[in-house]
């Protein structure tokens, strides 16, 4: 599973609010309700919010395991 945890943290980290934050990068609140909902976005979107908020794709999003697939 992907997780926008980081991109939560990194928001924080920068003092930028959610509604600054789509501003800034241009992507709709529906994209942004996705990121909220750890569902999926198109990987030019990352990109764009990485060079945007100058950081490194781990300060956007995190991959953690999914225990389903253990046998």
């Amino acid at each position: 599973m992907i997780t926008f945890e980081p991109l939560q943290i990194t928001l924080i980290k920068k003092r930028i609010s959610k509604m600054e934050f789509i501003k800034l990068t241009g992507i709709s609140s529906s994209t942004a309700a996705r990121m909220w909902r750890n569902e999926f976005v198109n990987l030019k979107i990352i990109d764009d919010i990485c060079r945007v908020l100058e950081c490194d794709l781990l300060d956007v999003i995190k991959y953690i395991p999914d225990n389903d697939n253990e046998q």
